[in-house]
């Protein structure tokens, strides 16, 4: 039985993302365990500052930001993990610590969270020697548990799987009517068939699948005049002129919404606005987002290529499809868009996802881990 916790993130509270997020509830819950059953828990993390914690997360005293100080975050987890038990290092970027960790203290218990394309490519020794040694491997979907395997030779047997949960801060709307302050602000009414994108939109990443949907949009046009379609997320220049200028030769100028950055304050009010999430992606680790939309009643497309396929309980909470298949997406979001699900369908699908994705859920399968 643990005795004491440290956890390891690379940045956990000054920027919003997949991993920043998974790292917010994995803290928020292994607080809860450790807090009933009077273990220690520490949150050492490089690059936070003190000052970007999050309090409704994690109490103060149980956190501690490096402000990208390497060699001070270094000393101070080989310090504080000398006695402890369990060492969870959330990104594989942290294997020479926790090689380290390992050496000075061998019954260290180390955990190694695996997320996605971070451990879907050639390894560095330092990162292949840590798959070797430490004790357990958290994969958050059962593709990145396979590519371990088949790419790494990773012990099939230390691979766990713990797909990520929900926000318990998140909002979970019980009314699912269109924001008013949304549909004024892009000057949409109820009658407009929304579909919504929400990524990071990266010249480097030319994954995520935003194009082919613009694409989809562009044939849809006719068939729905009056569609919408919400592309959200922080973009560089160079991609915001590529994807301007997919929009220009497309011609859904008046159909394409390019918001950019939204705040999560207003998250779930764009799922509520919009009939279906669509994101085609070939390399999600798992798809916070997805579970998000789900937990919002919002009905979603993903592709089949990745780890999406556990966040819709490989079909059961959603459709996936060939993301390179640009004729089934367009024929499954007409096929959304034609019948939308009504309010009691959304409020069902709400209830299904928080079955599985809830933080409860999370924090039991965590404690199971820990005692095991």
């Amino acid at each position: 039985m643990p005795k004491k916790v440290i956890l390891l993130t690379l940045q956990t509270f000054s920027a919003t993302g997949g991993i920043q997020k998974m790292a917010r509830t994995l803290a928020h819950s292994l607080h809860h365990i450790c807090q009933k059953n009077n273990w220690a828990l520490k949150l050492l993390s490089l690059y936070d500052s003190d000052d970007d914690l999050l309090p409704q997360y994690l109490p103060a005293q149980n956190f501690k930001g490096f402000n990208k100080n390497k060699s001070s975050f270094i000393w101070r987890t080989l310090f504080y993990t000398k006695n402890n038990d369990t060492l969870i290092l959330s990104h594989i970027n942290f294997a020479v610590v926790g090689i380290l960790a390992k050496l000075l203290n061998p019954k260290c218990n180390v955990w190694l969270i695996a997320h996605g394309i971070e451990v879907w490519r050639p390894l560095s020794f330092q990162k292949r020697l840590l798959l070797k040694y430490c004790d357990k491997i958290i994969c958050v979907s059962q593709f990145t548990k396979h590519k371990l395997v088949t790419l790494h030779n990773a012990n099939a047997d230390k691979c766990v799987i713990l797909n990520n949960a929900i926000d318990p801060f998140i909002k979970r709307p019980g009314i699912f009517t269109k924001p008013d302050n949304l549909l004024k602000r892009y000057g949409i009414t109820t009658a407009n068939p929304v579909i919504f994108t929400l990524t990071r939109l990266a010249s480097t990443e030319k994954y995520k699948g935003y194009e082919n949907v613009i694409t989809a949009v562009g044939a849809l046009k006719h068939q729905f005049p009056g569609i919408k379609y919400i592309l959200s997320g922080k973009y560089d220049e160079r991609e915001g002129v590529r994807v301007k200028e997919l929009i220009r030769k497309h011609d859904v100028s008046d159909n394409v919404i390019l918001t950019g950055f939204i705040d999560e304050a207003e998250l779930v009010d764009h799922f509520l606005l919009a009939d279906l999430f669509v994101l085609p992606s070939k390399k999600e680790g798992f798809g916070i987002v997805f579970i998000e939309a789900l937990a919002c009643g919002l009905p979603v497309l993903c592709g089949n290529a990745d780890g999406s396929v556990d966040a819709i309980r490989n079909g059961e909470l959603g459709t996936a499809i060939d993301p390179d298949d640009n004729e089934e997406l367009g024929r499954r979001i007409s096929e959304y868009l034609t019948n939308p699900l009504t309010v009691t369908q959304r409020s069902y699908l709400q209830k299904n996802c928080l079955q599985y994705f809830s933080e409860e859920s999370y924090i039991n399968n965590l404690r199971y881990l820990l005692d095991s």
